[in-house]
């Protein structure tokens, strides 16, 4: 009898670490309190003119609800979009996605969340960079929400 190995390969956007998702769900508690203003949607697919993408959240102002006719892939251009490094990913990969994919489609600003080090920097089309820790409170300068981001990576 022969062993067979079976190898699932995954792109690397794909893989979702215990933190990653961790992550994702504090930033979702923290933007519920904008929920009157934004939509706050993760893990969402998205076929924008520039491709398909899938941001870890996208934050949309309020959309209207239809429940008898749902998408699978959206096409509006979120607000802001999020995405949080993976352990086995490398940084030019959400830059590149911001600056190739997000930026041109109309997307305001991609915050990219990176959990070792406990920071999050804010990219803006234009190649500004704010750079915040985690004992700072974020404010978006395309929505002006606010997060503590102690209440992230507490």
């Amino acid at each position: 009898m022969q062993n067979i190995l079976e190898v699932e390969e995954f792109e690397t956007e794909d893989i979702m670490s215990l933190n990653h998702s961790r992550i994702i769900n504090r930033f979702c508690v923290a933007l519920d309190k904008y929920d009157t203003e934004f939509d706050t949607f993760p893990e969402l697919e998205l076929e924008l003119s520039t491709g398909k993408c899938k941001p870890d959240i996208c934050i949309y102002p309020n959309l209207p609800v239809d429940w008898y006719n749902d998408t699978i892939f959206f096409t509006n251009s979120p607000i802001v979009a999020v995405e949080i490094l993976s352990p086995k990913q490398a940084l030019n990969e959400l830059t590149d996605k911001a600056f190739k994919q997000y930026f041109p489609a109309g997307v305001q600003t991609v915050w990219i969340v990176i959990p070792l080090f406990r920071t999050l920097h804010i990219l803006m089309p234009n190649g500004d960079l704010q750079i915040l820790s985690f004992n700072d409170v974020m404010k978006d300068p395309a929505t002006h929400i606010e997060i503590n981001l102690k209440d992230i990576f507490k």
